[in-house]
């Protein structure tokens, strides 16, 4: 069992998304699965190109992104994982622009312009995106957050077979907020709630690792 991550924060050895990753992964090695991290800020690489080479009816090999960089062998490392991990933080409303790059990448060389739309990758896979954001889970509808969870968890799911979504919200930013023009919140409970839930979301990302380990697929809903 191979399970891989993909850390879509530019904070590549601590804050909150690389550590829900690494409790994810924590939890899928404790079922006895091989695991690996993709930091997406070490790599040099572009999203879509729009050169459709994936589309031709000439094409060499189904599911090949022909753009050459640092992604190229990452996504033929992704057809003998068991299952996806992406973390992103939330950057104005959406996942930061390395995760949409690499979602760019690595979903739209499966995608078949059939009726209905179809993928070509060859597998049932769970997947899995963890959010971090700054925003409180309650202001999620308000600010439309939803949406676009619910949309990349739908692209991931038809795609690969299934996609779970964990939160963390009105995360810290900060070590320091003193030093940043931040009156918008109170650092107090900014510092209380890291140190009394975010532990708890890292919990969460744990037992959702040791699932995404698990082989079983759930069906689509």
């Amino acid at each position: 069992m191979k399970v891989m991550a993909f850390n879509g924060s530019p904070r590549k050895k601590k804050w909150n998304t690389v550590t829900l990753l690494k409790s994810a992964l924590e939890g899928a090695a404790s079922v006895g699965a091989e695991t690996e991290v993709v930091p997406l800020y070490g790599l040099d690489f572009s999203g879509c190109i729009s050169c459709f080479s994936c589309k031709k009816r000439s094409r060499k090999a189904d599911g090949v992104c022909s753009v050459q960089d640092d992604l190229t062998d990452v996504l033929e490392r992704v057809l003998k994982a068991d299952a996806l991990i992406i973390g992103s933080p939330v950057y104005y409303g959406c996942e930061s622009a390395a995760t949409r790059a690499l979602l760019e990448r690595l979903c739209f060389p499966y995608l078949v312009y059939a009726k209905p739309p179809r993928s070509l990758f060859p597998r049932r896979i769970n997947t899995a995106m963890i959010y971090t954001m700054n925003v409180p889970e309650g202001m999620i509808p308000d600010v439309g957050y939803d949406h676009v969870f619910a949309r990349t968890k739908m692209t991931l799911a038809m795609h690969f077979g299934a996609c779970e979504v964990l939160l963390s919200t009105d995360t810290q930013q900060y070590t320091d907020y003193d030093k940043y023009e931040v009156e918008l919140f109170n650092k107090e409970d900014k510092y209380k709630r890291h140190a009394e839930v975010f532990p708890e979301d890292c919990k969460r990302a744990f037992a959702l690792g040791v699932r995404m380990a698990s082989g079983k697929v759930p069906d689509p809903a």
